[in-house]
């Protein structure tokens, strides 16, 4: 069947979407806009899967870290390709994190990342930093900051892994929920599209994105809480580590489990029972409550 393929219309987006039709074989590319909607992260999201509900494409695709927890009971996930490097990279000056000069500026929007950052490296200052791949690295190139940090799988999408100074351990940066990895969501119900995808299902990956997802659910996590979560499958066996902090680094909680990789909602579900009762609610309360003051 000839398939659409809804996507925003960023370069990014454009180039995962390009990447998933060549998996399937070709198929046609639909700009989906997210005109009208509200400012939030998710407004992307939710401009795609309006253009599957109003029949202008059969799949969607996404990043699985923008993909909220609660998705719509008329869209289900169809396939999670395999999973693409989901370590955060640091870009500027600097052979390893403890390497980075003493006080150096570095940009990040991630409370995520900016939180580990400063658990890491008190002495760092981290400093906002918005906008696509191209403007980031264009506000490093200008000199007004020494590094900025980055998804190792969007500079390989985009043709800019050469750039990377080092890669972060996932030890001393867990990564968001679903980094990495992508999503093709379609109408729930619609079999004929759920088989013509179903040969770029990797279950490897679809296992951690499930770990992920639902660590980040019982947690009440958004894409812009200060949490990392990063399922890796080995085999039989699931590892499941976990971040929970507050922005500016004075305070966090990690954890690490082993499970049967079978039962990856069981893991996840595991892990922040755990993160919960060890004080995660009240750290991430409080992380709530101060924003991005770091």
């Amino acid at each position: 069947m000839a398939l659409r393929i809804a996507t925003r219309g960023s370069k990014l987006a454009l180039t995962q979407a390009g990447e998933v039709a060549e998996m399937l074989g070709g198929a046609e590319l639909v700009e989906a806009s997210s005109d009208g909607e509200p400012g939030d992260k998710s407004r992307f999201v939710r401009g795609v899967e309006r253009a599957l509900l109003a029949g202008e494409a059969e799949v969607g695709v996404h990043s699985a870290k923008d993909l909220p927890g609660d998705m719509s009971e008329e869209l289900e996930i169809a396939a999670v390709p395999a999973r693409e490097d989901p370590a955060d990279v640091w870009i500027g000056s600097g052979s390893s994190l403890d390497d980075v000069p003493e006080g150096a500026r570095v940009g990040t929007a991630s409370l995520r990342r900016r939180a580990q950052l400063l658990a890491a490296r008190p002495d760092l200052r981290v400093e906002d930093l918005h906008g696509n791949v191209d403007t980031r690295l264009r506000k490093l190139a200008e000199g007004d900051l020494d590094g900025i940090v980055l998804a190792a799988a969007g500079l390989r999408r985009l043709g800019r892994k050469d750039e990377v100074a080092f890669s972060i351990p996932t030890e001393t940066m867990v990564p968001a929920p679903g980094q990495g990895t992508l999503v093709l969501q379609v109408r729930a119900g619609d079999d004929e599209t759920t088989a013509a995808v179903s040969g770029v299902f990797d279950l490897a990956a679809a296992r951690e994105l499930t770990a992920e997802r639902a660590a980040v659910s019982l947690l009440d996590a958004s894409c812009t809480t200060p949490v990392g979560v990063f399922a890796r499958v080995d085999g039989e066996r699931l590892e499941v580590s976990a971040f929970v902090g507050l922005p500016d680094g004075s305070e966090w909680l990690r954890d690490r489990i082993e499970a049967d990789a079978a039962e990856p909602a069981v893991a996840g579900v595991l892990l922040a029972e755990r993160l919960l009762g060890a004080g995660a609610r009240e750290i991430l309360d409080r992380a709530d409550r101060l924003g991005g003051v770091g």
